[in-house]
């Protein structure tokens, strides 16, 4: 992986601009941006996909595959973590003496013009990013804002508008996240994660405290989450909202109901607000009053934010369905960390009804695996009713002997609710023989596992195999355990090294 040099300065005159991993639902909001802008802009991306399509079609060059060629006479070249030093773009751009910036810096080039609401935690980003733009066109504001997910009432995952206000997901998976110029800070949560960059969670949570100090105006924190109490205890900030459900939180959000369309009440300086959402989950409510804190903040009542916050209707890859086969539907959702895959198994547990759910997990990076299987084991062991585990997306990470997705695996208490199948194929197959009317199949994982979606359901419409790899692959809930081996399909093993990051 790339490790980003956050200390070169930014020209402010860019010129021609190229992005490399275009096709990233960050890098491509911020791709379109800038042509919005008038740059000029090309990119490439190691597959071709619908959103390279959607950035063709609005004028954007993109090339299929990684070429030195490809940057052409560009002046800047625009990468993230997840690129590999080898690439040959990036290569090219280093023997030209081109400018070369991380996204988050290219991402600040644009937001630090305005009033900027960063959003940042472990977990729930993308998914408060996108209630706080929502809750604030409802509200007839016109931010500008990118988000790490397609908002779906929108259908982008980034716009300029005519408003002082911009509203990002901030990256802190690599300290990005200080670049910013921010004025309203949201903290979702602080979990030890991305060790792999920060080396402690010492380290995690004081870049969280330097974030939160340097905004400008006001600092909107998690009262449930054990860092971000940590962090909160060390803020010297004038300006601190807290939320959640916690009994001295600012914002305290109480008497979920998840059995329906999601139902909370807010307390808010001695009065009560009620909330109603379009997206379900007990963590949606808590994220709700989150991004409505962020709103009160910027001044609105508690009351307009909620019933605005309240038209959201989610973003892409957070417990997306894709399609019902034979009663049988497929949701995908981004979660990689046992908290968010908690959270989205939770939410799918309140609409499943009386089918089961079975979840296809892709563990992401190594270094996560290795310390965190026996989480996963445990959080996919009791919200899920089977699991099949894929192999270890490795993203901008190189192999660790000894971590693969069996890691996982084999920390199950119980091995007949679990297959570990290295096979994109074998795996889709597998599932179509056990999965029955009503079951719900998700997707967890923030690599690639996105892409096997389609040959889930067309295993699920042709019935997967007749069972004969069945028992070579894993066991069906209920039946005897089973083990799975195998080569590693393309799909899922070849693209680790090039999958996008967090």
């Amino acid at each position: 992986m790339i490790k980003p040099d956050l200390s070169i300065p930014i020209p402010d005159d860019l010129g021609a601009v190229h992005f490399v991993g275009i096709g990233g639902s960050g890098m491509s909001g911020i791709a379109r941006l800038y042509h919005a802008a008038g740059l000029t802009v090309t990119g490439s991306d190691r597959t071709d996909s619908k959103t390279a399509a959607k950035l063709r079609a609005i004028g954007i060059p993109v090339a299929v595959g990684h070429d030195g060629a490809n940057v052409g006479e560009a002046d800047t070249l625009v990468v993230t973590s997840a690129l590999w030093p080898d690439n040959p773009e990036y290569l090219r751009a280093q023997e030209r003496g081109m400018t070369i910036l991380h996204r988050s810096q290219a991402l600040a080039w644009l937001s630090n013009r305005n009033r900027l609401v960063a959003v940042a935690g472990a977990h729930g980003k993308t998914t408060s990013t996108g209630m706080i733009v929502t809750g604030l066109l409802e509200l007839d504001q016109e931010p500008s804002f990118v988000n790490g997910g397609v908002i779906s009432e929108l259908g982008t995952s980034s716009a300029f508008g005519d408003g002082e206000l911009f509203v990002l997901e901030a990256d802190e998976s690599d300290g990005s996240f200080l670049l910013y110029d921010t004025a309203v800070a949201l903290i979702t949560n602080v979990d030890p994660d991305h060790l792999d960059h920060y080396g402690s969670v010492e380290a995690v949570e004081d870049a969280f405290v330097q974030f939160a100090d340097a905004a400008n105006e006001l600092v909107v924190i998690s009262s449930d989450d054990a860092g971000a109490l940590r962090v909160s205890a060390r803020l010297s900030h004038p300006n601190v909202l807290t939320f959640g459900e916690a009994e001295d939180a600012d914002l305290r959000v109480h008497s979920i109901q998840t059995d329906g369309p999601v139902r909370f009440t807010v307390d808010y300086r001695d009065q009560s607000y009620p909330g109603v959402l379009r997206v379900p989950g007990h963590h949606n409510a808590i994220n709700a009053t989150g991004a409505a804190a962020v709103l009160v903040g910027l001044g609105f009542p508690l009351d307009a934010a909620l019933a605005a916050i309240g038209a959201f209707g989610g973003t892409g890859r957070r417990f997306e369905l894709h399609g019902t086969v034979g009663g049988v539907s497929v949701y995908d959702d981004y979660a990689h960390h046992p908290t968010e895959v908690d959270a989205a198994l939770t939410a799918a547990r309140t609409v499943v009804g009386e089918g089961r759910i079975i979840a296809v997990h892709q563990p992401h990076l190594y270094s996560r695996t290795k310390l965190m299987a026996g989480e996963f084991a445990e959080t996919l062991e009791r919200t899920a009713d089977f699991t099949i585990v894929l192999e270890v997306c490795g993203a901008r990470e190189d192999p660790i002997e000894g971590v693969t997705g069996e890691l996982v695996s084999e920390r199950f208490d119980d091995p007949s609710r679990v297959a570990y199948i290295d096979d994109w194929q074998r795996a889709a197959d597998y599932l179509a023989t056990i999965a029955e009317p009503g079951d719900f199949v998700v997707t967890l994982g923030c690599g690639d596992v996105n892409l096997i979606v389609p040959q889930l359901l067309e295993s699920l419409g042709s019935g997967g195999s007749d069972g004969s790899d069945a028992d070579a692959s894993g066991s069906a809930p209920g039946s005897a355990p089973g083990s799975a081996s195998g080569s590693a399909s393309g799909a899922a093993a070849s693209a680790g090294a090039a999958a996008g990051g967090e």
